[in-house]
């Protein structure tokens, strides 16, 4: 009898391994040591391992590396993974091959709820992602709105640059987005699972940037009561994001040059030598060469930095994305106030489109959450959109002798021209002097 159940189960473990290896998705099961005792067909056909290579051996070895890249959770002193955990990863095959495969992790436990390893189920979305990107369905990467051309090829110099570690600097105008190309980056490399730190050169005074890059000791000046990490030690292992780059000073350039040349820095008054393993990405929406000349900026530093260049356009070049962009925003307000929001008129949107966007993205989204503001209907119309966009036209009004002025109109024109009282005048129809007697009599509407 216990033959026959010996029989049994070993029939039901070959048929569970059949149904396990006739699945579109691979599936890799390791214990708390990283040895593997699973690796179905599809993990073999994905990853370019065979089975018989990899099973009870070392995950890390075997695969030739962190399979999960920057997110394993077996990497450091102790285990820290959830019950489940979904996330997108590129991997390199055996073949040296980068794939993109969305991979779902689940903690495995025995029959006493005890957790003993872990089971990874993966799927290669690669050619799916490229076909969607050639037919121009493509809508977002990472995060970053966008289906022009232009924007196509950023999302492809993204995933080209990802998988080395070489310095890429992002150039573009103010409010294209240069922060989130940046994540993207880091976020597609095989360092996506460690520190994302972003740094504004331009917001720091000078007598604190090269602490807060890379810390101090403490008792090195008035005010250092304690050992401090910089920046770049808390990005080990990740990436550091210097944004504003062309505002720092050519003595502090100079530090970052060593660092970018030889990977070591030291701590202001300290004396050891440091190491950090940090990928260094940079963005600025000054033109760096011009800066060069000018003798703002540090040739060598410059090409330290230039590795890789990426553009970004500005959104007067890609007008064909502000309708998605729209549309984002808008989806945007709603989950964050719950609430169905009004949609934008044919005319209105027209408008939007037909604008100039100096503020690209960025002022996008204020001019959406502008509207939305002043929207009393379900559908946003054109006369609700900022005043630079040609909204307001419902308040605008010839001058002359008979026009008269009531509260309504008058903190409609305040609010569109942002309390300025000249332009609001001109909204209005009416002088100066006018608009500001009618204020006196008003004082409440001053205030506003």
């Amino acid at each position: 009898m216990s033959g026959l159940s010996l029989n049994n189960i070993v029939v039901n473990v070959k048929n569970l391994e059949r149904i396990l290896d006739s699945l579109k998705d691979g599936i890799i099961a390791h214990d708390f040591q990283r040895r593997i005792f699973y690796f179905n067909s599809e993990a073999e056909r994905i990853t370019g391992y065979s089975r018989e290579n990899v099973i009870g051996k070392d995950c890390h070895t075997a695969l030739g590396g962190p399979f999960c890249g920057g997110r394993c959770s077996f990497c450091g002193d102790s285990v820290n993974i959830g019950e489940t955990t979904c996330y997108q990863n590129n991997i390199v095959t055996r073949q040296g091959e980068r794939r993109t495969v969305e991979m779902t992790v689940t903690m495995m436990r025995d029959d006493e709820d005890e957790p003993f390893g872990v089971l990874a189920i993966f799927r290669d979305m690669t050619d799916l992602i490229e076909l969607r990107r050639r037919a121009g369905e493509m809508v977002s990467f990472s995060n970053i709105i966008g289906r022009d051309v232009k924007m196509l090829d950023v999302f492809q110099q993204v995933r080209d640059v990802a998988d080395y570690d070489f310095p890429v600097h992002i150039f573009g105008e103010t409010g294209t987005g240069k922060e989130l190309v940046a994540a993207a980056i880091h976020n597609e490399s095989p360092r996506g699972g460690g520190a994302f730190v972003p740094i504004n050169c331009g917001a720091l005074p000078e007598n604190l940037i090269e602490s807060e890059l890379f810390g101090h000791v403490k008792g090195s000046f008035s005010g250092a009561i304690r050992d401090k990490k910089g920046r770049f030690e808390l990005a080990e292992g990740g990436t550091i994001f210097l944004d504003e780059v062309a505002e720092l000073s050519l003595g502090m350039q100079v530090n970052l040059l060593r660092f970018l040349q030889e990977g070591t820095f030291e701590k202001v008054g300290g004396e050891k030598t440091l190491k950090a393993n940090v990928r260094v990405i940079s963005a600025t929406n000054k033109d760096l060469k011009k800066e060069v000349k000018a003798g703002r900026f540090r040739e060598d530093f410059y090409y330290r930095l230039n590795v890789i260049p990426i553009h970004l356009p500005p959104l007067r070049e890609r007008k064909n994305d502000i309708p998605l962009l729209v549309d984002h925003f808008l989806d945007k307000c709603a989950m964050r106030h719950g609430r169905k929001l009004p949609l934008f008129s044919k005319e209105a949107m027209n408008r939007m489109v037909s604008y100039s966007w100096p503020g690209n993205v960025r002022e996008v989204e204020n001019a959406v959450q502008f509207a939305i503001v002043r929207c009393k209907g379900k559908t946003i119309l054109a006369s609700d959109l900022p005043m630079e966009l040609g909204g307001g036209h419902d308040v605008v009004a010839k001058r002359g002798p008979l026009r008269k002025l009531d509260e309504s109109s008058v903190r409609e024109s305040l609010i569109k021209t942002g309390g300025n009282k000249a332009k609001a005048a001109r909204v209005l129809g009416v002088g100066r002097a006018t608009l500001y007697r009618f204020l006196d009599d008003h004082p409440t509407l001053s205030g506003e």
